[in-house]
């Protein structure tokens, strides 16, 4: 700023805007470095691309979703400990990735990554594969967000009704089809509403947590676990042997813990991109995981019994830990909060997943590409791509008929999301060690060694969250992400080897200017 005097003594207050423009410029010439032209307003700040990336995590709204996964598998135990080892390897995986959006901070993420590490004659194939895979968890992670949504809606109806209203599966799926069309507007609107809205969403999704977590402790005073229950004791009630029991409470933390990858996909809207996606994904994923750990510690301490949880008639289990600490209303007005978090967490993770959408049909990667990749020249956003992601999502709801319905998804987003976050990060510390010009966030000597351990820790959460929650299994009450997965990588597959193999070549390049890549090339 600087103050310019004139006529007497009048002062004019002046703003310089010369820095702002000079970094929105030097971001759209390191877009151009990698081979696209600006298409979207730069609205995002630094404090809101954190924003983003940790509101659609939305640690209040996914713990409540999620502690049947902990305390089914393993009881107070699996809640504490069945979130925090998870956590802890999760931070490998998102410094990884950290380092790869600094380097290549563009809106096409992950399958970008993968073909610019890969061997030149396997790129294309490692960006299909990774490309796929992303579009697959981030569509299921909509859907899971939103579906969960509407089984709190159902749940504060229940208790609101003193159990007289259990609304039935197709009730549950219709409300969902009314969120996910609502979130198809919301994420039609312009950047800069968006962008604005995070705010918003932080204050009530970090206010929440911690309301809930002083009245957990608080006001279960008198019927709470002991310290040492709350923190050692163990309960297994999934007929698989204890380890393999507590590694299945895992699932909860791997899905809250997904998404961070959006600071990436919005990198095309965020001012000085280089610098405000690393810092996002690693200041979402450390608040995240630390706030969800005091949020289950706490809700340990106010589960003296853990059956009494699970044979709940409610469809959220963590419904019912509130209203026993809380009372009716105490419950319902927190609730009501929760599902306030959980509302906009699908909305920012929609518009994750239509980023995500756009910039692989811009690269021609998706059937029907011409449709997907267009912008609104209203908007500037790609809504076309918005109502794809909801309209899949909503094919995906389907699954909300099943037992299993949460399993499933969660399953189907995690497994997706993760292989495309594991596929760069193991081309980065393999072929790709020499190729990658650091950012201004780098990890130096430390890339492979972390690397090598987030890849390791992916694989292994990979194979597990194939296997069914219990050992003997239905049709009504078995593992589905087995068959979303297994669908979309034999159309994947069967597209790349009738016919992508021969006209896909990875990202395609959309600017005339060629400027000095940010890949050396090999």
């Amino acid at each position: 700023m600087d103050i310019k005097s004139e006529k007497g003594d009048a002062q004019v207050l002046t703003v310089d805007h010369t820095d702002t423009n000079s970094i929105i410029r030097a971001d759209d010439l390191k877009l151009a470095e990698l081979g696209y032209r600006s298409e979207f307003r730069r609205e995002f700040s630094r404090l809101e691309t954190v924003c983003f990336a940790f509101s659609i995590m939305g640690v209040i709204a996914s713990v409540s979703s999620t502690l049947s996964f902990g305390i089914f598998n393993g009881g107070h135990v699996g809640m504490v400990f069945g979130w925090l080892i998870p956590s802890c390897f999760v931070m490998f995986v998102a410094l990884s990735m950290a380092e790869l959006a600094s380097s290549m901070p563009t809106s096409a993420g992950l399958y970008y990554f993968s073909a610019k590490l890969a061997p030149p004659k396997y790129a294309p194939l490692a960006s299909w594969i990774t490309g796929w895979a992303n579009v697959t968890g981030q569509v299921t992670l909509v859907c899971g967000i939103d579906f969960t949504c509407a089984q709190m809606i159902t749940t504060a109806i229940a208790v609101n009704s003193d159990g007289a209203i259990i609304l039935s599966s197709g009730a549950t799926f219709g409300i969902l089809l009314a969120i996910l069309f609502s979130h198809g507007i919301v994420c039609s609107s312009a950047t800069s509403v968006l962008a604005r809205l995070n705010l918003f969403y932080v204050l009530v999704n970090v206010g929440t947590s911690i309301a809930a977590i002083v009245a957990l402790l608080v006001l279960s005073d008198g019927k709470r676990a002991s310290t040492s229950d709350a923190f050692t004791l163990f309960e297994n009630n999934s007929g698989w042997n204890n380890g393999w029991a507590f590694m299945l409470a895992f699932t909860a933390p791997m899905w809250t813990l997904t998404g961070y990858d959006s600071a990436a996909h919005i990198s095309e809207e965020t001012a000085n991109a280089a610098k405000a996606a690393p810092l996002a994904i690693i200041v979402s994923v450390i608040g995240t995981a630390s706030l969800g750990w005091l949020l289950l510690i706490a809700t340990s301490f106010a589960v003296p019994s853990v059956s009494d949880i699970l044979t709940t008639d409610l469809p959220l289990p963590m419904g019912q830990v509130f209203l026993n600490v809380l009372g009716k209303r105490g419950m319902l007005t927190i609730w009501s909060l929760i599902i306030v978090v959980q509302y906009v967490t699908g909305a920012a993770q929609a518009v994750d997943a239509s980023r995500v959408v756009f910039a692989f049909a811009r690269d021609n990667a998706l059937p029907g590409s011409r449709l997907w990749k267009r912008m609104n020249k209203y908007t500037q956003t790609p809504v076309n791509a918005v109502w794809f992601v909801i309209g899949v999502a909503a094919l995906c709801g389907v699954l909300g008929f099943s037992e299993t319905a949460l399993t499933s998804l969660a399953g189907s987003s995690v497994i997706g999301l993760y292989t495309s976050y594991a596929a760069p990060i193991f081309l980065r510390i393999t072929s790709g060690r020499n190729k990658l010009i650091p950012g201004p966030f780098s990890l130096g000597k430390w890339a492979t060694p972390i690397g090598a351990v987030a890849v390791s820790w992916v694989t292994f959460v990979v194979l597990m969250l194939f296997f069914p929650p219990h050992q003997v299994t239905s049709a009504q009450d078995m593992n589905y992400s087995v068959v979303i997965i297994m669908g979309v990588f034999i159309f994947a597959s069967l597209s790349w080897v009738i016919s992508a193999r021969k006209w896909f070549t990875g990202p395609v390049r959309n600017i005339d200017e060629s400027p000095t890549m940010s890949i050396k090339q090999s």
